[in-house]
């Protein structure tokens, strides 16, 4: 194998590191940092009833983004707490319904904005997701099912209803919010670490095909937070439980009593370092964004992971046809 310069080949993940330093450093100070400016970008999320996607609707749009906040099942009160804020402030927030399971309500949002801008999308943030807690024997296929169109399929239909329009544009950035569970695993956590692995190497695979059409891709991976997702965790886990039959249950009895009991205490970090975070991606020039990013108010452990997966990559592909691909993406 050829033999690559170490700095050169992680120069993306040392970037990814000082994204994640300053996050924290802003939250330890309780100063944050003044926000880039986002004026003239089209941003769509998905799942801004609350948590990551709420928080980065109102952070885009005070930097000046025209943002489409999505969520299902509109009409609902989150959806008209948010248009009244965006009135409020005088935000350019549009309110719209989206279901990430739906495909006709994916086409139907995006084609509505693409309309509404009379261009493609700047920036898309799959940002929607569910987890569903208990050892995998337990997971029936309903649940399965579940977890797997909402966190993996729920954010290839949005990239595909994207991606015409940011191509024809030659340019655009995709954010897709993926877990520290993403690349580390911790036991009795339901799938929820075998969807975000998808997105981990999905988001991959997708930052290196659409380098020659200048897109960019970051995976965003977040540590624990205390967001509204333990509160959907625990209803999801606990109508798991209640039809999950004995003869799975009976083999995890203490796991299964804490089955829809969660409840996110002793996290305090700061979920606004999500939108903080990518907002300073999208301040980068484009070519020079992490394909990676992790962002916590605690520990990193996936970072020696993130590391040997970048240097694998560019020895393996480096010399190949797909060379340049991989090597862009590594800013190696």
């Amino acid at each position: 194998m050829p033999n690559f310069d170490r700095r050169t080949l992680l120069a993306g993940v040392a970037a990814t590191g000082a994204i994640a330093a300053t996050a924290r450093a802003a939250q330890a100070d309780k100063v944050e940092a003044p926000a880039p400016n986002l004026s003239g970008k089209a941003i769509l999320i998905t799942g801004c009833s609350s948590g990551f996607g709420r928080l980065s609707a109102e952070h885009f749009a005070r930097a000046g983004a025209t943002v489409f906040a999505t969520m299902r099942n509109t009409p609902r009160p989150e959806a008209e707490e948010l248009k009244q804020l965006a009135s409020d402030e005088k935000l350019d927030i549009r309110v719209m319904r989206l279901d990430v399971l739906l495909d006709n309500e994916v086409a139907d949002a995006v084609s509505t904005a693409e309309r509404e801008i009379g261009r493609g999308l700047d920036v898309l943030v799959n940002n929607a997701g569910i987890g569903i807690t208990g050892p995998v024997e337990v997971q029936d296929m309903e649940a399965t099912r579940l977890a797997f169109d909402t966190n993996v399929f729920g954010y290839h239909r949005l990239v595909r209803a994207v991606l015409p329009n940011m191509r024809a544009r030659g340019s655009g950035h995709i954010f897709n919010i993926s877990s520290q569970l993403g690349r580390v695993i911790v036991p009795y956590a339901g799938h929820y670490s075998a969807t975000k692995f998808a997105v981990e190497a999905m988001g991959e695979q997708l930052a290196y095909e659409l380098v020659p059409h200048s897109i960019g891709v970051t995976v965003i991976e977040p540590g624990g937070y205390p967001t509204k997702v333990w509160v959907n965790r625990n209803r999801y886990s606990a109508e798991l439980k209640s039809r999950a039959q004995a003869i799975h249950l009976d083999g995890y009895p203490q796991v299964v009593a804490r089955m829809g009991e969660e409840d996110g205490s002793g996290r305090s970090a700061d979920p606004m370092d999500i939108p903080r975070a990518m907002a300073r991606v999208l301040a980068m020039p484009p070519g020079t964004r992490p394909v990676r990013l992790p962002v916590s108010g605690g520990a990193i452990p996936q970072t020696a992971i993130n590391e040997v997966s970048a240097k694998t990559q560019v020895e393996w592909l480096g010399e190949s046809r797909l060379g340049p691909l991989v090597r862009a993406v590594h800013n190696a």
